[in-house]
């Protein structure tokens, strides 16, 4: 009843997962974990979870990563989420650690260096602006 499939069909199907068929979704998925540094799945498919109306998207920009390059702290999020894994940022008098934290609108004028990390004292050796009492 069925024809047998011709040699171009058959390498074609090689290449086919029938198992893992959501193809678009992953593309999209994995084009906004790696623009905003998102380095677990969980977390995205959790941000798509937490609201209907609002993208997974809105939920990545307000990462501590993705306010301090908006703020111009740093030059990529990558670097940004490794600066935030080594302890060198801090909002308000917390230290915070964990890249995935969210920053509310009010937090972003708090985000700042934290007093023992070599990155400040290098923004303020650039800027000239460097107090030899205040980091001894």
């Amino acid at each position: 009843m069925v024809r047998k499939l011709k040699l171009h069909e058959k390498k074609l199907l090689k290449k086919t997962d029938f198992i893992q068929w959501e193809v678009d979704q992953q593309g999209k998925q994995t084009e906004q974990m790696r623009k905003y540094n998102i380095t677990k799945r969980e977390h995205y498919s959790l941000y798509n979870k937490l609201a209907a109306e609002v993208s997974a998207a809105c939920f990545a920009r307000r990462r501590l990563p993705v306010v301090m390059k908006k703020i111009g702290m740093v030059d990529s999020i990558r670097q940004a989420s490794d600066f935030v894994e080594q302890g060198h940022v801090r909002i308000g008098p917390k230290l915070v650690t964990d890249p995935a934290f969210m920053v509310t609108r009010n937090q972003e004028d708090a985000i700042t260096w934290t007093n023992a990390s070599k990155i400040k004292q290098h923004v303020l050796d650039y800027n000239n602006a460097r107090d030899d009492f205040d980091l001894a």
